[in-house]
């Protein structure tokens, strides 16, 4: 590890990020509190939600982003690599600054994102499988062009920025006890643990990471930056294969725990976002709820533990898909495969005595090869939403009584 390039303490004193914070203030927002009683009564404790997936450009990125740009004095221009919303947050502050933004991310980004960090006003070039590889491509631009390299979060002037939300919740929560944060590079982790801890030592900060790609177990193993090799997660924003030659360091003496989750924890936050408190999360983003509703981590019995909800950038193509995996998971939304008669009316008779159930149809799938059907008969497959996994076998069981025979998958 390249021990020169970590900063002191003294570098990020908490009088530097209450500049940063202050000099941002114009444009960046002070995210509500918002109180979670339905979670609060399901784990325990006086559970809050930071929602940082209302600030601008739809994340806490924009933070460092601006206080990066803001004070890097002439440039020609500014350059980095992203998953979405460092993307987004940096071509939001190249706006601003009127300075010309080129953004390398990944092959896969969301549409969703690379859609919004066009719209305002920067170059998109799209390659590689995750941030760590557009990385290279966006120094090399940096060096051919004279554009300032903004690191997503291994870069001191970016994680005094994302400090701006633990100087916000130490201000909104005067009982603030415990800080659960979603971990990928670590700028918004330690950033918030400096701002939080240099003024109440005591409070916890928690980190998380997806199962997928959690880099920081083996880091801190090692006791450096450590690759890993990430698989698919909903959680795009922390799948970071590599912690930062600056964040690590920072993320072990602030930062008191890291923990991961798994997939479905993750979309069960997201669902249960929507549900009960009405905003919209990306994966990231929830990761913190996920840890608390999995029983990862254990709320506070005295004070409130503030869950950081980062961004709320998400297609909504992937939010459908994971409310309906959820639903399933739930026994609120069952498949079943049935065989009608191929003829006129068959299939109104089969959905007629569904919606006798109480059942609503949601996809009906017509399937006439792969299966043993007899003349004259053809493979009804209905996607069913119920109240849940009782009602579903009294769907089924009214199906069957009626002669129909049925496979679930």
């Amino acid at each position: 590890m390249a021990t020169e390039s970590v900063p002191e303490v003294e570098e990020l004193s908490l009088d530097r990020l209450r500049a940063a914070h202050a000099a941002c203030a114009e444009v960046v927002r002070e995210t509500p509190v918002l109180s979670a009683r339905s979670v609060s009564r399901r784990v325990g404790g006086n559970i809050i939600l930071k929602a940082e997936n209302l600030q601008r450009t739809g994340s806490f990125k924009v933070r460092g982003a601006l206080n990066k740009v803001r004070g890097a004095g002439e440039v020609r221009g500014v350059v980095a690599a992203s998953a979405g919303n460092h993307a987004q947050s940096l071509a939001y502050a190249a706006r601003i600054q009127r300075l010309p933004c080129e953004v390398y991310m990944p092959a896969g980004a969301a549409v969703s994102k690379v859609g919004a960090v066009e719209g305002y006003g920067a170059t998109v070039h799209l390659g590689g499988a995750i941030v760590d590889e557009c990385l290279q491509d966006a120094r090399r631009c940096a060096e051919e062009r004279g554009f300032l390299f903004v690191h997503p979060f291994d870069d001191p002037d970016v994680i005094a920025g994302q400090a701006g939300v633990g100087l916000e919740l130490v201000e909104q929560v005067p009982n603030l006890a415990a800080i659960v944060v979603p971990l990928g590079g670590g700028g918004l982790a330690s950033g918030i643990a400096l701002a939080v801890k240099q003024q109440r030592p005591a409070v916890r900060v928690v980190g998380v990471q997806a199962e997928q790609c959690a880099a920081y177990a083996e880091s801190f193993r090692a006791g450096s930056p450590q690759e890993v090799t990430p698989g698919v997660t909903v959680a795009d924003g922390i799948a970071v294969k590599r912690p930062g030659e600056i964040t690590l360091p920072l993320i072990q003496r602030w930062v008191d725990d890291v923990v991961t989750v798994s997939e479905d924890e993750i979309g069960a936050a997201m669902v249960t976002l929507i549900n009960r408190s009405k905003l919209v999360v990306e994966g990231a983003g929830a990761a913190g709820l996920a840890a608390l509703l999995a029983g990862k981590v254990k709320p506070t019995a005295q004070g409130s533990t503030a869950v950081v909800l980062s961004g709320g950038n998400v297609d909504a193509g992937v939010l459908a898909a994971v409310t309906a995996h959820e639903e399933t998971l739930e026994g609120r939304r069952m498949r079943f495969l049935t065989y009608v008669s191929d003829r006129p009316g068959g299939l109104a008779a089969l959905l007629e005595l569904v919606a006798g159930a109480d059942a609503n149809v949601i996809e009906v799938v017509h399937i006439r090869d792969g299966i043993d059907l007899h003349v004259g008969q053809t493979g009804i497959q209905l996607t069913v939403s119920v109240r849940g996994p009782e009602h579903g076998d009294r769907v089924i069981e009214a199906v069957e009584a009626a002669g129909y025979r049925t496979v679930r998958s």
